[in-house]
């Protein structure tokens, strides 16, 4: 009986001891190992949006397809619920959060970010016909606004004090507006850009007010290395020209990237 508990005591110890040494492991080595670099991304035109076939297209879509080719692994891109991001990371049902996401100190507090790598800002949109009465913050304050929900839209309006609701996407804002059941939606530069005024899905719809500027950042876990592999891709990326192109191509504004 002795050696039976003394055996399981051993198999324990060994197991333990594996658990360490997987826990232990860096994240660029599970990466690599397992050969493929899990994406969380949502449906936000021009960083991450379907192309007709279905294939994932974007800035960051195809950035984050030369990271892989980089690491020499596959991209799997997954859809996430924004506000799961945290959790999806964490536990490891994803590998980083690739998403047009802002530097906000939340984020960096709960991840390890990447340098920033394009600029971006918070605006107001508004039926195109009330967009003269909308010019400045102040003559925002008493209306309604869609935001999504866990959003850098949704810190400013709640920053600023004002009504709104919040709901599960940028486009779900959108869709607020033209329907008429809120009165304005914050949303992204960038998406609005692409997304509303005259030849968009919203030609009724247009952007006045810029409630900030902020910067967009790729996260990971917290202490994981894969952070310098991709500040040195962006470093690179940025030095041989095709990150400006990538980022021509979709109407984004990269950032500078110093070189080392």
């Amino acid at each position: 009986m002795k050696k039976l508990v003394a055996i399981l005591l051993l198999c324990a110890m060994c197991f333990s001891l594996l658990a360490v040494n997987a826990e232990g492991e860096s994240d660029a080595a599970y990466v690599k190992s397992k050969g493929k670099l899990v994406v969380g991304i949502t449906d936000f035109a021009p960083m991450d949006y379907r192309d007709e076939n279905g294939a994932w297209i974007g800035f960051d879509a195809d950035m984050a397809a030369a990271f892989g080719a980089y690491l020499g692994v596959e991209v799997e891109f997954v859809e996430i619920n924004w506000d799961n991001k945290i959790f999806e990371l964490d536990g490891k049902t994803i590998d980083c959060v690739w998403n047009g996401m802002t530097l906000t100190d939340e984020v960096k507090a709960a991840m390890a970010t990447s340098r920033a790598y394009a600029n971006n800002a918070q605006v107001v949109v508004v039926p195109a016909e009330k967009a003269a009465d909308y010019q400045t913050v102040e003559s925002v304050a008493a209306l309604n606004f869609a935001v999504e929900s866990g959003s850098a839209g949704e810190a400013e309006i709640s920053a600023l004090g004002y009504s709104f609701t919040p709901v599960e996407s940028q486009a779900a804002a959108l869709m607020e507006v033209a329907s008429l059941t809120a009165d304005a939606a914050v949303i992204d530069s960038l998406m609005a850009t692409a997304m509303v005024g005259e030849g968009t899905g919203y030609a009724d719809l247009t952007y006045t007010v810029g409630l900030n500027s902020e910067e967009y950042g790729v996260g990971f876990r917290k202490g994981s290395d894969l952070v310098d592999e991709l500040n040195a891709f962006f470093t690179a990326a940025y030095a041989d020209g095709s990150m400006m192109a990538c980022a021509e191509k979709y109407g984004v504004q990269a950032a500078i990237i110093p070189q080392e």
